[in-house]
Parts: structure tokens; C-alpha cells; sequence
């Protein structure tokens, strides 16, 4: 398996973050807009949580509260696991299914470098497989 500075090559997941006093519905619209399921939630530079449509759905959506009027800081998730670039994409998928989680912040010395979905690394995983069974067919063909 590769690290994850890998999969991150492939990517721009810059632009999917928030701000803690940005209104729910907000940042609701960039989800759409990106078409992802979360975003980093960024105090300047420094993360400080995350902010996905299970958040909005268990917290908004089934409370009824108004996502207009409430704000990313008070439903975001705190206790955020991250990983390094040197990480492995093994090591990111155990620790998703582990923590039942779906986005993992790649950080580096304090610095968000990007963000993983599962997506990406199943994506990696069937290239992967994709590629190995190229390579026997070659083989067992020659």
C-alpha cells in the first residue's frame, strides 16, 4: 500500500473547508457545490474541526433547528483523528472502520496538507487490484 501524500497528488481538496462562524446552511452549500460529504472546519490556518452531512443530519435536520441560524461551530465534530502523508492508505482504511468515520485531515507539523474521503482510498484499492490482475493476465498469457 502507498502513503497517503500519494493519493493527495491527485487532488485539490483545498477549498473544502469552513469556518467555525459560518451558518450551517453555508456551508451545506459547498458541500453541494463540491459534491463531497464534509468539510475541514479552519481557524486561519489551524483545524479545528470537521463538518459533514451526518453532523447536519443527526444535529439540524432531526432536532429542527433552523440551519441558518445556527453555526458550524456549535454541531461540528472536535475529536478529529488525522493522519500524516506517510501514513498508509492501509493503515487510513483500518482507522476509518475503526473510528466509523468517513474524512481523514492529512497533517503534517501542524499544517492541513489535504482530506481523504473513503472514496479515495477505494478508488486506490481497485486501481490497485485492477493493476495486479493486469499483470498476472500478462504473466499467465506469456
Amino acid at each position: 500500500m502507498k502513503p497517503v501524500s500519494e493519493l493527495l497528488k491527485r487532488r485539490d481538496s483545498a477549498a473544502w473547508r469552513t469556518t467555525p462562524e459560518t451558518a450551517v446552511f453555508d456551508a451545506l452549500q459547498v458541500l453541494a457545490r463540491f459534491e463531497v460529504g464534509a468539510l475541514m472546519v479552519m481557524t486561519g490556518d489551524r483545524l479545528v474541526g470537521m463538518f459533514s452531512e451526518r453532523d447536519y443530519t443527526r444535529k439540524i435536520a432531526l432536532q429542527g433547528l433552523n440551519s441558518k441560524e445556527v453555526a458550524v461551530a456549535e454541531i461540528m465534530s472536535r475529536n478529529l483523528s488525522t493522519v500524516r502523508p506517510s501514513t498508509s492508505t492501509r493503515e487510513c482504511m483500518t482507522l476509518m472502520s475503526q473510528r466509523r468515520i468517513r474524512h481523514l485531515p492529512v497533517v503534517e507539523a501542524g499544517k492541513v496538507l489535504g482530506l481523504l474521503s473513503i472514496r479515495d482510498l477505494m478508488d486506490d484499492i481497485i486501481s490497485e487490484h485492477e493493476q495486479t490482475i493486469e499483470q498476472l493476465t500478462t504473466y499467465i498469457q506469456s
